[in-house]
């Protein structure tokens, strides 16, 4: 495997997300398995729109020192490729109209031909508490994957994990998914038409 070329995928993914408004300056993850028990994911130093080689970090299964640097999602990720063989590459991504649209429905069921086709409908997880979410977070969403039908997990008023193994399919769901949720918030009133997007 030639782990600069994934390293150079992630970066472009990156810079795509972020412009997308998916990723924040500090705020999203990604990451790539390279081997059997190892994955490249960003440092908690990330800068999303220029992601760089000293912005991703490759982390055994079993930590090590270099955990220390990396994302406060590392135990995230390594819950899902321990648990999921499907699992590439990971994200988790803040897109703003399904992340609005999570927080006050328990289901996405999109209205728009793209989303209908690509998802049919998608459960929002809610986490309940966020005080101790991040306890609970790696082992609940490795769970969640494990015995759900679907690679993409949105959270209630957290975000969206999802996995795959392309990376361009990875971001054509994501995208997919954003645009059903504007357009359902449009539907509703919710969401006000931002050309931007």
């Amino acid at each position: 495997m030639n782990k600069q070329r994934l390293r150079d995928q992630l970066t472009s993914f990156s810079l795509s997300m972020f412009r997308k408004d998916f990723f924040g300056i500090y705020h999203g993850g990604i990451s790539a398995k390279t081997e059997n028990n190892r994955f490249i994911i960003n440092t908690k130093e990330a800068i999303f729109d220029a992601l760089d080689n000293d912005a991703l970090i490759e982390l055994y299964f079993h930590k090590d020192y270099r955990w220390r640097e990396a994302s406060i999602d590392a135990d995230i990720h390594l819950g899902i490729y321990k648990q999921i063989t499907d699992a590439k590459y990971i994200t988790f991504s803040m897109p703003p109209f399904t992340t609005a649209y999570s927080l006050d429905h328990n289901i996405i069921i999109p209205k728009d031909y793209f989303g209908y086709k690509e998802f049919g409908s998608i459960a929002i997880y809610d986490p309940k508490e966020f005080d101790n979410w991040y306890d609970r977070a790696s082992t609940e969403i490795a769970y969640y994957f494990q015995h759900h039908d679907s690679d993409i997990m949105v959270i209630k008023g957290y975000g969206v994990y999802s996995y795959n193994r392309d990376l361009h399919t990875l971001a054509k769901q994501l995208a997919i998914l954003e645009k059903s949720c504007r357009l359902l918030m449009l539907d509703t009133g919710l969401g006000k038409l931002d050309l931007d997007i």
